[in-house]
């Protein structure tokens, strides 16, 4: 049986939201793979405007995918733009938290200006280099950084770059979210939790890996200034106008942890899962775990990195579901909600092993270092619900194998929440309640844009208050596990 979450009130200073503090408003921007999201909401924890742009990806040949740092900051603008429609005349917001996805970001010249585009976390490029690195920061890779080595790292991307002819040094490197508060008017500074996705950062120590600097050629002074998230990032530039000129600025920092921050699963003894394009498993840790044990869990494709609370630590294991099951969509023709609904009530209607003969639909592509959704169909019924259903349990597979993983060197979790924007639909919730313990459904639609204005909130001292589940957003439900 699947729980209903219940989060209590809390507060996110020390103080409580006063009554000069209940007219505050806090917006989160949510930089995601498929959409750019932005949520205000007051210090109750009201959800007042929500909006959503596409990201503007522009796709190559072989997968590649990346955007140019000009339409990033249109796509930004309208953002703006229309959360400014759908706000009172006479609103502004207090202060504004950045959040997004890792590995993603922009070279800049010494006038912070992107000099390159910004590749996805998922193009391919760079898996030539890597292995050109020197044995012994390949061998040495996982347990100082906490990530595998591959293309999904930055440092893969820098290194194709570096190969294609663009000189590396004299550039500073900034992570998306981090780029657009600079390109807000804040400050040019790195947070922890998305500079640990690059593979530039010792996680015992917190600076700079030398080796891997000293591989690409590149000096300390390539990483800008290393900040936690939820610091003041300095205020919105005059130029972006009411309502969001001088409020005041953070980088929250990765998504999926700022997911759950949204939902306060941060104890040490649950998973919190956060469905995307990704599909993120989170463990919190009071500590790293060591060389030894990042790299065994590497070998696993799960990291070990730096949180965004400060001190704290946090496995991040991966599966790429959300992904295959947009293919899936795409591939039965399914666009828009009502598609996608009344496909999981078709999914719903059957047993969740499928009605087919064991065996009959092959799915693959789950893995995080994998990505392609590969069918294949021995004997006839393969329709779209049953498709859909395969990649469930294939996904449950793999998710299966991370929790086995972890738990050779953690106590096993003892309960899980499960977030994010497939999380409403039935079948999602009925397949994951066979593989986590304890399951609750968050009842959040946006919980990383939700928790980025919950920290942006925090850094001027007001209380977003109440039962997160005010606001406009679904009902949480008790779902069958059968």
């Amino acid at each position: 049986m699947v729980d209903t979450v219940h989060t209590s009130a809390r507060e996110v200073s020390d103080g409580i939201a006063s009554a000069a503090a209940s007219d505050l408003l806090f917006a989160g921007i949510d930089l995601g793979s498929t959409g750019i999201k932005m949520l205000v909401v007051d210090a109750a924890g009201v959800e007042i405007a929500g909006v959503e742009v596409p990201t503007p990806w522009r796709v190559g040949e072989g997968r590649t995918t990346e955007m140019d740092a000009g339409t990033l900051l249109s796509a930004l603008r309208s953002l703006l733009s229309k959360t400014a429609t759908e706000l009172p005349a006479e609103a502004r917001l207090a202060a504004i938290g950045i959040a997004g996805m890792g590995e993603t970001g922009m070279l800049i010249d010494t006038d912070g200006a992107a000099v390159t585009p910004g590749f996805a976390w998922f193009d391919p490029r760079g898996a030539e280099q890597i292995v050109a690195f020197p044995a012994s920061v390949r061998e040495e890779f996982a347990g100082r950084t906490g990530l595998p080595l591959g293309a999904q790292v930055t440092v893969a991307k820098l290194a194709y770059l570096r190969d294609r002819g663009l000189e590396l040094r004299g550039l500073r490197w900034l992570n998306l979210p981090e780029f657009v508060a600079a390109a807000l008017g804040g400050d040019i500074a790195l947070e922890y939790s998305l500079a640990s996705r690059t593979g530039l950062i010792d996680q015992d120590s917190g600076v700079a890996w030398t080796r891997m600097l000293d591989a690409l050629d590149l000096g300390p002074e390539f990483l800008p200034p290393l900040r936690s998230g939820g610091a003041s990032w300095g205020r919105v530039s005059d130029a972006f106008g009411t309502p969001f000129a001088g409020a005041e600025l953070t980088v929250a920092g990765h998504d999926h942890l700022v997911a759950a921050e949204a939902s306060g699963t941060l104890d040490a003894d649950g998973y919190h899962v956060s469905m995307g394009t990704a599909e993120v498993l989170l463990r919190v840790l009071d500590a790293p775990l060591g060389f030894a044990a990042r790299q065994r869990l590497a070998h696993a494709l799960i990291n070990e990195v730096r949180h965004i609370v400060p001190g704290k630590h946090v496995l991040v294991a991966g599966v790429k579901t959300g992904l295959l099951l947009r293919r899936a969509l795409t591939a039965a023709g399914i666009s828009d909600r009502v598609g996608r609904d009344a496909l999981d009530a078709d999914v719903m209607a059957l047993p969740y092993e499928g009605a087919l003969p064991a065996g009959t639909i092959e799915v693959s592509g789950a893995r995080n270092d994998d990505g392609v959704m590969r069918l294949v169909l021995h004997a006839d019924g393969a329709t779209p619900q049953e498709i859909f259903g395969a990649i469930l349990r294939h996904s449950n597979d793999e998710i299966g194998l991370l929790i086995e993983a972890m738990d050779r060197e953690l106590p096993p979790a003892t309960h899980a929440t499960l977030t994010g924007g497939w999380t409403s639909m039935a079948s999602v919730q009925r397949a994951r309640a066979r593989v986590l313990p304890e399951l609750s459904v968050s009842s959040r639609e946006q919980d990383t844009a939700f928790g980025a204005a919950l920290i942006a909130a925090r850094l001027v001292g007001a209380s977003i208050a109440g039962d997160h589940g005010v606001g406009t957003h679904r009902e949480d439900a008790r779902i069958p596990t059968t």
